[in-house]
């Protein structure tokens, strides 16, 4: 099929469409509300269900119901509706059904604005809503890419019966790039054994969340770690560049990793051997090839558009073996590929130093350079 000009939150949509997807609920809130515009229309048209719930909390537990039947189900909100549904995507995975969320993250805390960032990282990729469990997180850096993620995301939701999240910022939901979309597939037909079918001809299923028999909520706590353990082994993915020979590193994601990698191409060129690994999925978090670079290069720069939240995860996996240095822009504010350049620069050529910690001295050049 031809490419098309498309806007990342339509081609979400529709993709999501094409993939499969059987009904939908979901609230407006900027910069995703776009993806529900589209579904509003094409949903009717295709004689599936589209429900523009009273907010957040009933359009996830919606989805929540909608989700025990078996169907392909999907939500989207950006950052604070995200917040207000993490009861329901508790609920859901202690339920284990499967469901995707796209989230459109926007500048925070509170209320914020509604520029791209990525501060949603550590309520998407860590959990979330209470209790043990993880999503599956995919991180797109383009149009194409989250056109593609979207109906992979299906897939792994119902292989794992799980939560699976496309977390990508504003900035690829509000561009406009050539994309190429997938063919229309059927509708499934049939029914998942797990799901309820209603109490016809005495079947009497029952799927919940609730379990007041604490060894009992062990077991299933267990066996979603365990589920966890193979979605670690098997469905890792990620995007490396110049890897072969680099000695020094830059890790991010989303936009911060496309931007990242003008800025490595820019020094490539300046003759400094630099790569960069961008995880495609967040979680689970690409820890082998990692631990891998850390026996190899000399240091790691990870940038984020967020005060530092997946450089933890980096720093756990590094574990002191050698220096990982931090840049970030933060409030919705989209870092430039020369800044980032100033990093790299920063980097190789100055000196390792172990006054303050590398938060400490990002924080103290990000506040010379703003005033």
């Amino acid at each position: 099929m031809a490419k098309q000009l498309i806007k990342g939150n339509t081609a979400v949509a529709e993709a999501a469409l094409r993939a499969g997807l059987e009904g939908y609920f979901g609230y407006p809130i900027t910069p995703q509300t776009e993806l529900l515009e589209h579904l509003s229309a094409r949903m009717p048209e295709l004689g599936r269900p589209f429900v523009q719930a009273e907010s957040e909390l009933g359009a996830i537990n919606m989805v929540y119901g909608a989700a025990c039947t078996g169907k392909r189900v999907m939500t989207s909100s950006s950052s604070p509706g995200v917040s207000l549904m993490m009861e329901g995507l508790s609920y859901i995975a202690g339920t284990e059904v499967p469901m995707v969320l796209v989230d459109v993250v926007r500048g925070g805390p509170g209320l914020g604005n509604i520029a791209p960032a990525q501060g949603d990282y550590n309520q998407i990729v860590h959990g979330g809503g209470h209790g043990d469990y993880h999503m599956i997180v995919l991180a797109p850096a383009s149009v194409q890419e989250a056109v593609d993620l979207t109906a992979l995301a299906f897939d792994l939701a119902e292989k794992y019966r799980t939560i699976t999240c496309i977390m990508m910022d504003g900035s690829i939901g509000q561009m406009m790039e050539p994309a190429e979309l997938p063919p229309m597939q059927p509708l499934r037909t049939e029914i998942p054994d797990w799901a309820v079918r209603g109490a016809k001809n005495g079947d009497k299923r029952v799927l919940t969340s609730i379990n007041l028999d604490p060894p009992a909520q062990e077991v299933m706590n267990l066996r979603l770690m365990k589920r966890w353990q193979e979605i670690e082994a098997n469905e890792v993915r990620y995007k490396g560049y110049f890897l072969e020979d680099a000695e020094y590193v830059v890790v991010g994601f989303g936009t911060a990793g496309r931007i990242a990698l003008s800025a490595v191409r820019a020094a490539r060129e300046e003759g400094i051997k630099i790569g960069l690994l961008r995880p495609i999925t967040v979680a689970p978090f690409p820890i082998d090839v990692l631990d891998e670079l850390t026996e190899k290069v000399k240091a790691f720069l990870v940038v984020e558009m967020n005060a530092g939240q997946m450089f933890e995860d980096v720093r756990l996996v590094v574990r002191g073996r050698k220096p990982v240095e931090f840049f970030g822009r933060m409030g919705g504010v989209v870092p430039f590929p020369d800044e980032v350049l100033t990093e790299i620069h920063r980097l190789v050529g100055t000196p390792q130093t172990t006054e303050g910690s590398p938060r400490d001295r990002w924080l103290a050049r990000l506040a010379e350079t703003i005033g």
